[in-house]
This record gives C-alpha cells, sequence and structure tokens, in this order.
C-alpha cells in the first residue's frame, strides 16, 4: 500500500513498527527501537516518500509575487549603488518588498 507522510504521522508508534516489519531497507532496521520521529523518517526514506512538509500558497499568484520581488529588489539595489541615496524612496521600497513577503507567508498553509 502506498502511503503519503501525512498518513504516517498520524499513526501510531505501534503501527509503523508493523509497516516496518514488512520492509527490508536499511533506513528500518532496528525498527523495534526506534522512537516515532526516527521510525518515520526511515519509512520514509525506505518507501521514498518526501518527509519534509511542503507550504502551497492558496488564493494569490505566488510567481507574481515574486516576480514583484525581485523587481523591487532591482530598484533597491541601484539606489544603494548610487553615491546620491534617495533614502525616502529606498524606504518606500524596502516597505513594498516587507508587505509581499507578508502576503505570501500568510497564503501559506
Amino acid at each position: 500500500m502506498a502511503y503519503t507522510y501525512q498518513e504516517l504521522k498520524k499513526k501510531t508508534v505501534a503501527q509503523l513498527r508493523e509497516i516496518a516489519k514488512g520492509i527490508e531497507n536499511e533506513a528500518v532496521k532496528g525498527y523495534s527501537q526506534l522512537n516515532k520521529e526516527h521510525l518515520l523518517i526511515g519509512l520514509c526514506k525506505a518507501l521514498g516518500i518526501d518527509h519534509r512538509v511542503h507550504h502551497v500558497a492558496r488564493g494569490i499568484d505566488k510567481a507574481k509575487v515574486k516576480g514583484q520581488i525581485k523587481q523591487l529588489k532591482k530598484e533597491r539595489d541601484e539606489i544603494l549603488a548610487k553615491s546620491e541615496k534617495d533614502y525616502k524612496k529606498l524606504h518606500i521600497i524596502r516597505h513594498k518588498i516587507h508587505r509581499l513577503k507578508r502576503v505570501l507567508r500568510k497564503a501559506s498553509f
């Protein structure tokens, strides 16, 4: 049976050990002695499951927002490269970058 990381994470240690019992892999060797955290990682390696949590941005166009941040960073670097710096514009750009990063974080689940 194919498992996902979230399904495995919800199982008890005893259930994870039952799954590990049927797997011949170096990652789950000594499964009866492993705690849940280590057993979960070992099972993920043995089954080829990604064990890191991925956040998905919902409700926004993530690529568009990241493109805006890149453009603002270019403008910021241009201002910093000049000998006569426009600190008011620099402050506005940094604030916009900060707000866009917050939008990305809020949209991620």
